[in-house]
């Protein structure tokens, strides 16, 4: 594969996603990021500086826009977790984030007027949602990888390999073996 190309790591959330963005970071091949252009609208959006590593959930809401704009030139890992743990973390958190965005926004708030879903079942939604919408965006590129917070520090060394990375790897692997981001208990 020629590389520096653009990686987008697609995820749900909650699954070592600023842990990824923060081992990528000791990497000098590539920059890297953790939803650095989550707030800009547009073109704007997806306009990435060649060579960038980009983490942010929320892409999975713009596939079709990074479709239109990447395509196939870029590569694309799907950084999985647990589903269920996933989901935990999700619904143990204080400031329910995209959980709320998803039950008011794409629900229209349908499952918490009418009480029918605990916070719990709207988390397990929102994860088999997003997981299919990536699964389905990524059927059909030709740079994929699959990585996992359970396998991470295994997955790490496996990945830099397949992009060529250059950089301190084990600074990213210590980075792997912390903690960032956790849900509260």
């Amino acid at each position: 594969m020629s590389f520096p190309r653009n990686i987008f790591v697609l995820n749900t959330g909650r699954c070592g996603s600023t842990t990824l963005a923060r081992a990528c970071g000791h990497l000098t091949s590539h920059t890297a990021a953790h939803e650095s252009r989550s707030h800009l609208t547009g073109p704007a959006r997806l306009d990435y500086a060649p060579g960038h590593i980009e983490v942010d959930n929320r892409l999975a809401w713009f596939l079709g826009r990074l479709e239109q704009r990447w395509g196939d030139r870029a590569a694309y890992v799907h950084l999985t977790r647990d589903p269920e743990a996933v989901a935990r973390s999700f619904a143990r958190r204080r400031n329910p984030g995209i959980l709320a965005a998803y039950r008011n926004g794409i629900l229209l708030g349908a499952a918490w007027k009418t009480k029918e879903l605990e916070r719990i079942d709207l988390a397990r939604d929102y994860v088999a949602t997003v997981t299919a919408n990536i699964e389905t965006f990524l059927a059909g590129k030709s740079h994929v990888t699959a990585m996992s917070l359970e396998s991470m520090a295994e997955d790490f060394p496996r990945f830099a390999a397949w992009i060529g990375a250059r950089g301190d790897i084990a600074a990213g692997l210590a980075e792997i073996a912390q903690r960032h981001n956790a849900s509260e208990a």
